[in-house]
């Protein structure tokens, strides 16, 4: 039976992204059946919900999902407003977020590692107060959540067959020496996990270090697990190391099925509408999705044409080019 993949642009340049990315997918896989929903903050607007039931019910449906981007309220929260991708990633227990990074620009350093960063607590649960004078938020890590994210993470080091000559390596982070309960608990449970994995090497960075080593020598990584923020922020600047968030492809998994692949940029409203967006990242987002349907050899073939796109050029704006969305996505479907 054909796969299904629910298509949700979104907000500002998921609008641009997206369709196109569905475009190149449907020119490698004819067969592949796409669905449409809405989510974000125009849906916001218009139904009071930024993740209507429709939506939901559309993504449960789904073989696989490509989210887009959407805008957050610019003058605060607002009443009623939850942020779409966090609510499927808690209503369908989306608890691993998957960030790899590549290196797909000549002068860019040697990057080919995977952030593996837990999705469903530390400080995202989104438990706050305030007074107006002290603010607080909880930061809850559990042992089941920590030991489930680094199972994640040694079985993908396990598939990546290891990197740079050296055999699977993952990296635990944490900053379990000013944070001995919660990083503590975390670190634990990681290297609990770790012996199930006698094939892969085990090694742990605080994660100041990991940052700084991720500047200074990331040909050193190969798969890091982190907790919630940890992994948010160190994904960041993994991206940063290749040309930035425009070639930052991602995955939210779990146990049930349900898969959601998304570009990590934002909804960029200063360049949305003007079709000069990278749907580069979004692409790369495909192609995780082509994988997770059993497509490796098609996901395979979009990289090498979006690779091959890339070092042919012409390059989308955020990379020095003036290749429009358009233009850059016929010149992958030509690589193709």
């Amino acid at each position: 039976m054909s796969p299904t993949i629910c298509l949700i642009p979104g907000d500002g340049i998921g609008q641009e992204v997206i369709p196109e990315t569905a475009r190149v997918l449907a020119h490698l896989c004819p067969h592949i059946h796409f669905t449409q929903a809405e989510a974000g903050w125009e849906t916001f607007l218009r139904q009071g919900t930024a993740l209507p039931e429709a939506t939901i019910q559309a993504v449960a449906r789904a073989d696989a999902t490509l989210f887009g981007a959407t805008q957050s309220p610019t003058d605060g929260p607002v009443q009623g407003y939850k942020s779409p991708i966090l609510e499927l990633r808690r209503r369908f227990h989306l608890y691993a977020n998957l960030r790899p990074t590549h290196a797909l620009l000549p002068h860019h350093p040697a990057v080919d590692l995977l952030i593996v960063r837990e999705n469903s607590e530390g400080l995202y649960i989104r438990d706050e107060e305030s007074d107006g004078e002290t603010a607080v938020a909880c930061r809850r890590i559990t042992r089941r959540a920590s030991q489930r994210i680094a199972r994640v993470a040694f079985w993908h080091a396990r598939a990546r067959g290891g990197r740079n000559g050296r055999p699977p390596r993952v990296t635990i982070i944490h900053k379990a020496n000013v944070l001995p309960l919660t990083d503590g608990l975390f670190r634990s449970a990681a290297l609990e996990a770790a012996e199930d994995f006698p094939d892969i090497q085990v090694e742990e960075l605080l994660v100041d270090a990991a940052a700084m080593w991720l500047v200074k020598g990331p040909a050193r990584f190969d798969v890091l697990v982190a907790p919630n923020l940890y992994g948010d922020i160190l994904s960041d600047l993994a991206a940063g190391l290749t040309g930035g968030l425009g070639l930052a492809p991602s995955a939210n998994v779990g146990d049930n099925g349900v898969a959601v692949f998304e570009p990590v940029h934002g909804s960029a409203p200063d360049i949305a509408g003007q079709g000069v967006a990278n749907p580069t990242a979004a692409l790369l987002s495909g192609a995780m999705a082509l994988d997770h349907l059993g497509r490796v050899e098609e996901a395979r073939r979009l990289r090498i044409a979006i690779y091959a796109a890339l070092q042919s050029g012409p390059l989308p704006a955020d990379l020095d080019g003036d290749a429009s969305t358009i233009e850059f996505t016929e010149t992958v479907i030509h690589a193709l």
